[in-house]
């Protein structure tokens, strides 16, 4: 059993609540219900977002956690998905853990770390979680229980598909969840990808008396074109279903500017005109904390690109950019198995510069060593050579807000650390980053090569710091352009929400919840 500290006021739920679920994965629930968290709360009502379980290694640190407090008296730190940082940034609260109680982190085609309400409990292979599952749903409906207590609409999003019946013992995040909850249910639908008619018909097919009476209506989402075309299917789904329709909510075209939830939105391409700045991003396997990259995308001067497997760096890049990673070992070896290791190292010898972040700090150096095998099997893997230092993988993990000095532009930047390894070497006397963390004199973070071309650290979020941005581009040969990127984000999540209230009816959604 999972020990944790249980929530003590149990009265009556105060807060009125409703779940979307998908017919599948990347329907864009995450993004629709960011939108309807910032419209319910221009509307005066206090939303919360809640999530049980998300799989994802975009990750994102939070001033809370179920850990015991250190031996100075703070609060250790916790993480959840990034999207429900985003819904909550979009609730104007602060997030926390019990937004998303579980946290899976792939490290391998079977297996994920599992991270309960800020603990890592350990790294699973599927079919052992399965097991684990029921085990944590006392902790998630606990969290569910302190996420309603502060709120008057609790908005719950599903994971996946809600119709995978085979997986009706161990669920933990839709149709169990919203029996125990007592949770109405809307599912979403994408017609971007087609089939959304079957998709529909097939979830209602496929649910169990009670869970069909636990449907509210259904949404279709990602629409594009003329919604007279589509209404007989509506009106198909209806008859087949009994389910109301609720709306359709048409292709949100300022969706690039706002983070996306996990690694999927990385298979469309990106849309550039080819000219300014080129940083070429290599795809990893279990790439982490992608949104690193996102102020720079955001900028009109730059392209960045991701490079998928089979497909060179092309000669022509300027940067190249190594993303956090929840496999540094494993991800090194699909670098070196896609000749990219060869593209990087020519890159640099004709001037090019590479810059790597966490994993990808960790890449640049010697070796990287996981003795204890917790990214994968016990052993080590050599690196790129880049950066003189070495990483082992192991201690606990850390979880920090950090504040930094960058020692070339002088610059201000802020972010976090999130990862387990422990880095060393003679290039670490060549740091990247001050730290503001009160200490005398500063701690030095992260590592530049002496020719300046390769740098590494483990701050994620370095790139939103707008004037070390500005200073950044403009030393690697770009130019800035985007002045302050957060309020960009906070423009995108207000015509996000105003797009909800023009293809929803709000009013009608909200007396669904209860």
């Amino acid at each position: 059993m999972i020990d944790f500290p249980a929530f003590t006021d149990k009265g009556p739920r105060k807060a009125r609540a409703l779940m979307f679920q998908g017919t599948s994965s990347d329907v864009g629930k995450s993004m629709l219900l960011a939108g309807l968290c910032r419209a319910y709360s221009r509307r005066g009502l206090k939303v919360r977002p809640f999530k049980a379980q998300n799989m994802s290694n975009n990750a994102a640190v939070t001033p809370d956690s179920d850990l015991p407090p250190g031996p100075d008296g703070e609060i250790p730190r916790g993480e959840i998905g990034r999207a429900q940082q985003l819904q909550a940034r979009a609730c104007k609260v602060t997030p926390s853990i019990h937004m998303n109680p579980v946290l899976l982190k792939p490290q391998t085609t079977a297996g994920s770390q599992v991270v309960l309400r800020g603990r890592v409990l350990g790294s699973w292979r599927a079919k052992d979680y399965h097991q684990l599952k029921p085990h944590l749903l006392p902790a998630v409906l606990d969290s569910f229980e302190r996420t309603a207590a502060d709120a008057d609409l609790v908005l719950v999003e599903g994971a996946g598909s809600g119709a995978e019946v085979y997986l009706r013992k161990s669920d933990i995040t839709n149709m169990k969840l919203a029996e125990l909850a007592d949770l109405p249910v809307v599912v979403v639908g994408d017609i971007d990808r087609g089939g959304a008619l079957a998709a529909i018909v097939g979830t209602h097919a496929l649910l169990n008396e009670s869970e069909d009476a636990r449907v509210a209506g259904y949404i279709i989402n990602k629409f594009r074109g003329d919604i007279s075309l589509f209404e007989p299917a509506c009106e198909l789904m209806t008859e087949r279903t009994g389910w109301p329709w609720l709306g359709v909510v048409r292709w949100f075209e300022g969706a690039s500017r706002l983070p996306a939830e996990d690694s999927l939105a990385l298979e469309r391409p990106a849309v550039t005109d080819g000219r300014g700045l080129k940083i070429a991003v290599p795809q990893l396997s279990r790439v982490a904390n992608f949104d690193d990259l996102d102020p720079l995308a955001a900028e009109p001067g730059v392209s960045v690109s991701w490079i998928k497997p089979s497909t060179p760096i092309p000669s022509d890049t300027d940067v190249v950019i190594l993303p956090g990673s929840k496999a540094t070992r494993a991800d090194l070896e699909v670098m070196l198995r896609e000749g990219w290791d060869i593209d990087i190292q020519a890159l640099v010898r004709q001037g090019g510069r590479v810059v790597g972040l966490c994993a990808g700090f960790q890449m640049l150096g010697r070796v990287v060593r996981d003795p204890l095998g917790i990214e994968g099997e016990p052993g080590e893997t050599p690196g790129l050579g880049l950066l003189d230092i070495e990483t082992e993988i192991g201690g606990e993990k850390q979880l920090l807000d950090l504040d930094a000095r960058d020692r070339y532009s002088d610059c201000r930047v802020s972010g976090y650390e999130m990862h387990m390894g422990r880095t060393a070497g003679p290039g670490m006397s060549q740091p990247w980053l001050l730290l503001d963390d009160g200490s005398n004199p500063p701690r030095p973070e992260g590592a530049v090569s002496y020719a300046g071309r390769v740098a590494g650290c483990y701050l994620h979020g370095i790139f939103g710091s707008d004037e070390f941005r500005s200073a950044w581009l403009s030393s690697v040969g770009g130019q800035a352009a985007l002045s302050d990127y957060e309020a960009s984000v906070e423009a995108a999540l207000e015509e996000l929400a105003d797009h909800c209230e023009a293809n929803l009816d709000l009013d009608a959604l909200l007396e669904l919840a209860k």
